[in-house]
């Protein structure tokens, strides 16, 4: 469940609850039952592991490794009437 945090201008104190998505808003503070504003907040979300880059792009060698494993890959013989062959494509 997601925590969200309101602040209470009244007693100027910040509250932090957790509530499901689809729940209403609080509008008034737990302590001192004055209105409430929600507050937007940083997420603490983070990707992590061997499949997630840390900046977003792709290291040189990564980028390497890519092109040579598309480049070693057997090409299919050219058609001997310079166009498409559709008897090619429906007998693989």
């Amino acid at each position: 469940m997601p925590v969200y945090e309101y602040e209470c201008p009244a007693c100027e104190k910040i509250i932090e609850i957790q509530q499901r998505m689809t729940d209403d808003p609080i509008t008034q503070c737990p302590e001192c039952d004055g209105p409430v504003k929600k507050l937007i907040s940083r997420s603490s979300f983070q990707l992590k592991g061997g499949g997630w880059y840390a900046d977003g792009y792709a290291s040189a060698k990564a980028k390497s490794d890519t092109k040579k494993a598309t480049s070693s890959a057997p090409s299919a013989p050219p058609c001997k009437s310079g166009g498409s062959c559709p008897a090619a494509a429906t007998s693989s």
